[in-house]
């Protein structure tokens, strides 16, 4: 059964409260993108338009690039499936700038909202246990300081720990499978790179 009670777009404005130039964020296809979208559209956001997979081998480089800046990757369970490598990856390289949140509704919420691999089993013919867990996989690949939330209680932690704690940092935040309204960023791909390279570099 499906016990997480944490709603997504208060925990993206609560992670997101006060970003200054000195954070950047990468935002996973989809809903990661309206959530941050949401909370408040800015240049150094990075949302990604149908690149699934891509968002943690992107904040990667970003991090590597800038070690300066606090990076921040926040995707979906569905999308960090498609690139479960790349956390060994980060391990890796270990950048003490980037942080990983994963948004895990158990769902792929752009096909037509089927149980991803990290819904709890048993809702088809075979009953399996558990999903998948990310957070152990994660800490498989190296990443030690990986952990999973669940509880509101747990959220100021989690917000800490996304935005100051030296990295890299893995969480998986359980949360509410919701139908919310779209609130989309620019659509025009080229436009969003230029305004994020212009904000972050001062050219075009």
């Amino acid at each position: 059964m499906d016990t997480a009670t944490l709603s997504r777009r208060p925990l993206a404005k609560k992670i997101l409260a006060g970003a200054d130039d000195t954070l950047l964020v990468v935002a996973g296809l989809g809903s990661p993108n309206w959530d941050i979208t949401e909370a408040g559209d800015r240049p150094l956001n990075m949302p990604l338009w149908g690149a699934m997979g891509g968002t943690v081998p992107m904040a990667l480089g970003l991090a590597l690039a800038q070690p300066g800046r606090r990076v921040l990757a926040i995707t979906g369970d569905g999308d960090m499936l498609m690139s479960l490598g790349a956390l060994a990856t980060v391990a890796m390289q270990a950048p003490a700038n980037l942080a990983i949140v994963v948004l895990d509704n158990g769902k792929f919420g752009e096909t037509g909202n089927q149980a991803t691999h990290t819904s709890p089993r048993g809702q088809g013919p075979v009953d399996s246990g558990a999903g998948t867990d990310l957070a152990m996989i994660a800490r498989g690949c190296g990443i030690a300081d990986s952990a999973t939330v669940t509880a509101e209680r747990e959220v100021e932690g989690l917000v800490a720990d996304a935005r100051r704690k030296a990295g890299p940092v893995f969480r998986v935040a359980k949360i509410k499978a919701e139908k919310l309204p779209f609130v989309m960023p620019p659509q025009d791909g080229a436009h969003l790179k230029d305004r994020f390279r212009q904000a972050l570099l001062g050219t075009t």
